[in-house]
């Protein structure tokens, strides 16, 4: 009688754990980069080992790879439930997100890459317009990250503003061709999964893009040319982005483990993105022979006014081209949040823990998920 107890009891608690298995539910998830991009193997990878923890085995992932989804079909991916789960480049849709295209008229103002991310993340959660807009569009934000310095990535050597002039530069955004345009080059709108096709058939000289991309994209095997100077980062993310009816169809507490998941995943992205595969990228390209150098004083000098000065003009473009009559406050806000959280950066020494306990502290701890994202 013990052993058929015992027995029973096994078999009792192998039919709870087989439940509580089988009533997981997967999300399809999709970073719509290629495996070697850091939002792939530490954004999404991540993001799916967090969800199980956090949300206590309720919710699991299925990660489709750009042969289903990449970045151009993200919206649409996103829009028709394709994917739940997916990373969202606003600037890809600027008169239908407004409040993110501001933001990214703002690139050239980043310096401190985990202090962008966080800049957007509270700058966005905070912003009634912004998450309407959000709503609007049909999806939720979960967070943002950031790439490390832009550089110019070239064939030809660039040190000074007569170097730039005249030459075709990769533009991932508005705030990127207009500081070509201001030294003379010529911006050209290529997909950065097309940089590589562009540049070996001349289309382009070279890129305004992370060091990162030599690796990320192959360009090492073009690039013969690096040169540092304050061109800003990549922050106009939405790394985490949510469909609408999936959030919907989720509990107050799987909501909160998103955000939690989403929230440890971002800082491990930026970390990559921003500081690790920079740093990898700047080894490979010595060893290829890339030559890697800061720009003249005076072009530093002048990239540098040029960022500040950007700041009125992104200001007046939003104005102008979104009827946007408080851009101006708008901007003086979100450079108020950059500055409190390079502050911060600062104080905690870049430390990607420490970071992602403060921003969950500053912003989503404060945050209602019975509401948030309806």
């Amino acid at each position: 009688m013990v052993a058929f107890k015992k027995t029973m009891m096994i078999a009792a608690t192998a039919g709870m754990a087989f439940a509580a298995t089988a009533d997981a539910r997967d999300l399809r998830i999709a970073s719509g980069a290629p495996p070697a991009h850091p939002s792939n193997g530490f954004l999404y990878k991540p993001f799916a080992e967090y969800l199980p923890e956090e949300s206590n085995g309720s919710l699991g992932t299925i990660e489709l790879g750009t042969e289903v989804v990449g970045l151009g079909q993200m919206k649409d991916a996103l829009q028709t439930g394709l994917v739940d789960v997916g990373n969202l480049l606003p600037l890809y849709f600027p008169a239908e997100l407004p409040n993110f295209a501001l933001a990214g008229e703002l690139s050239l103002s980043g310096r401190d890459a985990h202090a962008m991310g966080a800049a957007l993340t509270e700058y966005t959660v905070n912003c009634e317009m912004c998450q309407q807009e959000l709503s609007d569009f049909g999806i939720v934000y979960l967070g943002s990250g950031s790439s490390d310095q832009y550089a110019l990535l070239t064939r030809t050597p660039v040190s000074t503003a007569d170097d730039v002039a005249g030459l075709r530069l990769r533009s991932g955004g508005a705030p990127y061709a207009r500081w070509a345009e201001h030294f003379g080059a010529t911006p050209v709108s290529v997909s950065v999964l097309d940089t590589f096709e562009a540049m070996s058939q001349g289309t382009i000289d070279g890129s305004m893009a992370s060091i990162g991309d030599l690796l990320a994209f192959r360009l090492i095997e073009l690039v013969e040319h690096v040169t540092l100077i304050p061109l800003g980062t990549y922050f106009s993310t939405s790394n985490m982005t949510v469909a609408q009816p999936t959030w919907a169809s989720l509990s107050e507490e799987d909501r909160a483990a998103m955000a939690r998941a989403a929230n440890k995943a971002n800082a491990d992205m930026t970390q990559r993105w921003g500081y690790d595969f920079p740093q990898i990228a700047r080894e490979q390209a010595l060893e290829a022979g890339i030559t890697i150098e800061e720009a003249a004083p005076e072009f530093v000098e002048a990239a540098t006014q040029f960022a500040v000065d950007d700041r009125v003009a992104a200001a007046e473009i939003s104005a102008e081209r979104f009827d946007m009559d408080d851009a101006a406050e708008r901007v003086e806000e979100f450079v108020r949040l950059i500055e409190k959280w390079e502050a911060i950066s600062e104080e905690l020494d870049h430390d990607k823990d420490a970071i992602t306990q403060r921003v969950w502290d500053e912003v989503w701890s404060k945050v209602d998920f019975s509401t948030y994202g309806s």
